[in-house]
């Protein structure tokens, strides 16, 4: 068997009068992250991660934000998409382990839902997708509730 390992990194700006969606979850806050698509850190990291893996560059490259074409993108449905290029080189996901870092919300009651989420899309079991949750302890901009950002690893089989 050969395996390759990639890892992700994503973070958005939080601002007023947008969804707050981790992971494909829709999470009830008076924030939101601020971007091109729908400014899912999480699934974000997760996209860059399996990229990474195989050296298929960043998904800036493949959903620009400069193309309309993405503007308010579903980041589940562009992870199909990334799946769909992993499978066609003939890997598969092994597991994912990630962490999303947010001073608030509390995201402990939405991260078995992030984990069915990502495993449905990516056609894993929920127990290959590790999601965790913590903060920055007020430091830096995630710290003083400016953003959210997220941190992922992938391992990939084949």
């Amino acid at each position: 068997m050969t395996i390759r390992i990639g890892n992700g990194y994503d973070i958005h700006r939080l601002t007023p009068e947008r969804k707050l969606i981790l992971g494909g979850v829709e999470i009830t806050h008076e924030l939101g992250l601020l971007g091109h698509s729908d400014a899912d850190v999480l699934t974000h990291a997760i996209m860059d991660a399996m990229l990474g893996a195989l050296s298929l560059g960043d998904i800036g490259h493949y959903f620009p934000p400069t193309d309309p074409k993405w503007k308010g993108a579903d980041s589940l449905m562009l992870l199909s998409q990334v799946n769909q290029l992993v499978l066609d080189r003939g890997w598969k996901i092994g597991n994912i382990d990630s962490v999303i870092v947010a001073e608030r919300p509390k995201l402990k009651p939405h991260i078995e839902k992030m984990r069915e989420k990502i495993a449905g899309v990516l056609q894993l079991e929920p127990n290959q997708v590790g999601v965790k949750a913590t903060t920055n302890e007020k430091l830096d901009a995630v710290g003083r509730e400016e953003g959210i950002c997220a941190y992922a690893v992938v391992l990939l089989e084949k």
